[in-house]
């Protein structure tokens, strides 16, 4: 099985704030906190004097939440959305982003980590048995790609984003293929039932729950993607 990885990667990670980059080779490690013992510095009263520590391994790296009571969140500003939750205490949490935002619940105590690109297996590896078939076979070129990307623009755009676009949203933004309220409701109905295959929740809840459900799996498995935007029309300036 023939594993590859992008040449010129160095090994080790980037914690970098504000004008302040700390490089870290594999198996060493800087701490963060309030106090001026911590490598890196966030001045602010609500971050513990010694509030963590970011520990460089090959081609990844572990962060660990030395506080009492904080939860960090830890995110992914190339992903839709992706993040995840270092509680109190937690020690050595791996982290699979080659670029994070590391927040403490402090604003702005924050900062950037860079990761080497990770290793791939390599494309043209050979391969044995029977074709896989793809789970959710998506046409890119199809007008319910198109409502898929309009609603995840969103979250695409900023992971943090909690906004879910109605119909009429989704009519306006796609306005250049004219489709109307029943045609969007289609192509919405069809992505859950036949392309995605989105579960019906078992109590009667939001009536947004079909959107929000194909958003949540389509950023989830990389269906759509960032590269996707490029499919929609520009956004209209508006006029002065």
């Amino acid at each position: 099985m023939g594993i590859c990885k992008v040449s010129g990667a160095a090994p080790g990670i980037i914690v970098q704030r504000d004008d302040r980059v700390l490089e870290i080779a594999p198996g060493e490690y800087v701490t963060f906190g309030r106090g001026p013992a911590a490598d890196l510095v966030l001045p602010h009263p609500a971050v513990s004097r010694l509030a963590g520590r970011i520990d460089a391994v090959d081609d990844y790296w572990t962060i660990s939440n030395l506080s009492r009571a904080a939860t960090y969140v830890v995110e992914n500003p190339e992903g839709g959305g992706e993040f995840v939750k270092v509680q109190p205490g937690r020690v050595r949490a791996p982290i699979p982003f080659e670029l994070a935002r590391v927040r403490l619940p402090a604003e702005p105590a924050s900062f950037l980590v860079f990761a080497p690109e990770h290793a791939l297996l390599h494309p043209d590896a050979p391969r044995e048995g029977q074709e896989t078939v793809l789970a959710f076979p998506l046409d890119v070129t199809a007008k319910y790609f198109l409502v898929l990307v309009a609603l995840c623009e969103p979250r695409l755009r900023d992971p943090l984003s909690t906004v879910i676009p109605t119909v009429p949203e989704i009519i306006m933004r796609l306005a250049h293929l004219g489709l109307g309220r029943s045609a969007v409701n289609f192509h919405i109905d069809y992505l859950a039932r036949v392309k995605l295959r989105v579960k019906s929740p078992e109590r009667p809840g939001k009536s947004d729950w079909q959107r929000a459900a194909l958003v949540s799996l389509a950023l989830r498995h990389d269906l759509v993607t960032a590269d996707h935007l490029s499919l929609l029309e520009p956004r209209r300036r508006p006029s002065p």
